[in-house]
């Protein structure tokens, strides 16, 4: 007796993704990790075998900031319609308090890191609590 098993019966209708073929092992992962600092925002991204010319950093609107590559799969073979191109592009909105004007951007060891400003430094302040319970017998009182 032959048991019909549904799940498996239907797995080839949903193959599964092809994680190394040739095609995605070229392309960068994508992955853009944003850190903060009392000074400033900082982005990192890992670009391996991106060249710093494929790597445009731009702000629009002055409220944007994207990050942004192309590549071009030039073998010199084939005609130029033919050539692969490959890129990605990542928008992020930057908060009202950077300085448009000091964002810096560095490529090295294939890792582009942008890093933007604040106007005004971020300090961290600590309040002292008061003691309430005064406070809550005289609402009390008052009721």
């Amino acid at each position: 007796m032959e048991l019909y098993y549904p799940i498996q019966s239907s797995w080839p209708l949903f193959p599964a993704p092809h994680f190394f073929s040739s095609s995605d092992s070229a392309t960068p992962q994508n992955y853009v990790h944003w850190t903060e600092t009392p000074e400033s925002h900082r982005f990192s991204a890992d670009l391996p075998g991106v060249r710093k010319e494929e790597i445009r950093v731009e702000v629009e609107d002055s409220r944007y900031m994207v990050i942004r590559t192309e590549r071009r799969d030039d073998d010199g073979l084939g005609e130029p319609a033919q050539r692969e191109r490959r890129g990605f592009v990542r928008k992020f909105r930057l908060p009202e308090t950077v300085d448009i004007d000091g964002i810096t951007a560095a490529y090295e060891d294939g890792v582009l890191t942008v890093t933007v400003p604040r106007l005004v430094s971020r300090r961290r302040l600590q309040l002292d609590l008061e003691d309430l319970a005064d406070a809550s017998h005289a609402v009390a009182r008052a009721a």
